[in-house]
C-alpha cells in the first residue's frame, strides 16, 4: 500500500471512530487496523527521511548532504 493510500484509509478510520456509532467489537477492529496503518506510515516516513538528501553548492561543486530534521 502506498503512503497516500494508507493515510486516506487511516483518516477514514478516525472519522468512523469519532462518529461513535460502531459496536464495541467493530471499534476495536478499526482501532487495531488504525494502529497498524499508523505504524506502517511511520515506517515509510522513516525510510523516506533516510533517503532524502539536500543538494548544496560548495566551491562550484554540487555535493549531497544528509537530511537533518529540525
Amino acid at each position: 500500500m502506498k503512503f497516500e493510500e494508507a493515510v486516506v484509509e487511516l483518516e477514514g478510520i478516525v472519522k468512523k471512530l469519532e462518529q461513535g456509532d460502531s459496536s464495541l467489537e467493530e471499534s476495536l477492529e478499526l482501532f487495531e487496523k488504525g494502529i497498524k496503518l499508523s505504524k506502517s506510515c511511520q515506517k515509510m516516513l522513516d525510510e523516506a527521511e533516510k533517503r532524502v538528501s539536500i543538494l548544496a553548492v560548495r566551491d562550484n561543486e554540487v555535493v549531497k548532504e544528509p537530511f537533518e530534521a529540525e
